[in-house]
């Protein structure tokens, strides 16, 4: 990683490398089930062979070991490498810097780059396929006191900066005629805003799954649950401006994105080994990933016009509240990567 990359992921989150960034590929001894799923690029674009794509895995979203046991990326003529993020801020940053070309974040992190006027692009969105089912939640330790969004008033709260969860507790507090300045948002990334909320340092935690189901697993409850209208159920990929704008690589980088798309079509067919895969990456229990699979599990698609319209809504509510300085127009850093109606969840991606 370059220094001047360095220096700004210190800023606001650390950046964990995934192994090597080694190429990846399956050590099965049988053949993978992906591996043939989508047409061999090498005859079709040999030119595609100089390159190495850097994608970014936000907290563990299983998309490395996904890769490993599906084959997905295995006749593809370039190669690929993973890096790990905390959370979305950080991953955003490197998307701009051109240290990773596409990798997948929560609603906010665009806005919030943008507002820094970062070099990167929004290129398609994670579906959620359980709209009902929240991904994150604000919760209140076991035991807590706090009944209800306006018992929140004058208390801690911790939140990763710039992130989904920031998003989700401005809307839930404004939702109840609050803000930012009825509460104390303490910025944590998540590692230290689990440690804080089980030593009972801060009264709530806006986060997501897996942190939000294991919490609540262990006696945590859930106080407002990150669904609409407070909170979207979609995450939105972006890339580097860089990439997309050598012709040549962006239509490399839409094949990166459609492979793994299918990865993600396929694992939704085979929850276990879904399971198995986040249970890794993550480093919890196997029961704690079965527990928050299903907040996981989308669909990939294009950006569509109501998800500009939404993802604008949160922006002016982030310039609103004093969160971001500067005004964010969504609409210019879209760049759709899929071609109109392409959804992963009608792929066929074999047993």
């Amino acid at each position: 990683m370059r220094k001047r990359t360095t220096r700004l992921i210190g800023a606001v989150g650390s950046l964990a490398l995934a192994g090597a960034l080694a190429a990846c590929g399956s050590s099965s001894d049988s053949t993978p089930p992906l591996s043939k799923a989508v047409d061999a690029s090498d005859a079709k674009h040999p030119e595609w062979s100089k390159y190495t794509f850097t994608i970014g895995d936000n907290g563990g979203d299983g998309s490395q070991e996904l890769a490993r046991i599906t084959g997905a990326f295995d006749n593809a003529s370039y190669k690929v490498k993973f890096a790990r993020f905390t959370y979305g801020p950080p991953l955003v940053q490197a998307a701009a810097s051109g240290d990773i070309d596409l990798g997948s974040v929560g609603d906010v992190p665009p806005i919030t780059g943008a507002a820094k006027e970062y070099g990167f692009k929004v290129v398609a969105v994670n579906r959620s396929l359980a709209p009902t089912q929240s991904n994150e939640n604000i919760i209140v330790p076991k035991g807590s006191p706090l009944k209800s969004l306006k018992d929140l008033k004058g208390k801690k709260i911790a939140v990763p900066q710039g992130s989904s969860a920031h998003g989700l507790a401005l809307n839930a507090l404004k939702s109840v005629g609050l803000g930012p300045k009825d509460v104390h948002l303490v910025f944590l990334d998540p590692a230290a805003g689990a440690t804080a909320f089980n030593t009972g340092k801060v009264d709530a935690w806006s986060i997501w799954n897996p942190q939000s189901a294991i919490a609540v697993r262990n006696g945590a409850r859930i106080l407002a649950k990150g669904l609409p209208p407070i909170d979207q159920t979609s995450s939105y990929y972006v890339a580097s401006e860089k990439s997309l704008n050598d012709k040549t690589k962006r239509a490399a980088l839409t094949d990166v994105l459609k492979r793994l798309a299918g990865e993600f079509a396929w694992a939704i067919k085979h929850e276990d080994k879904y399971a198995e895969a986040l249970s890794k990456e993550e480093g919890i229990p196997l029961d704690d990933a079965k527990a928050s699979v299903k907040a996981f599990e989308t669909r990939v698609t294009p950006v569509e016009a109501a998800d500009i319209a939404a993802e604008q809504k949160l922006a002016d509510a982030f310039l609103e509240a004093g969160q971001i300085t500067k005004t964010v127009d969504v609409k210019s850093i879209t760049d759709n990567l899929l071609p109109a109606g392409y959804d992963s969840s009608k792929l066929k991606v074999g047993s």
